[in-house]
């Protein structure tokens, strides 16, 4: 019994803080590129991304326009 117990709480745990460990996202724009260095404008979102933080880019994609 308690065996059961203490595997269902640890489990509970682990689902409760799972929802803290993803990141952060949001929408951003390209400013300006100089070098190495890119400039992005995510408005109100600004806050959610750190000083220091290492961010993954991920590019719009544009759909393919078929023809007849």
């Amino acid at each position: 019994m308690k065996k059961t117990i203490s595997t269902l709480l640890a489990i509970a745990f682990a689902l409760s803080i799972a929802g803290t460990v993803y990141a952060a996202s949001g929408k951003c724009t390209v400013v300006s590129v100089e070098d190495n260095k890119v400039t992005l404008d995510c408005g109100s979102n600004a806050g959610d991304f750190p000083v220091g933080t290492d961010v993954k880019i991920k590019s719009d994609r544009k759909k393919a326009i078929e023809g007849c």
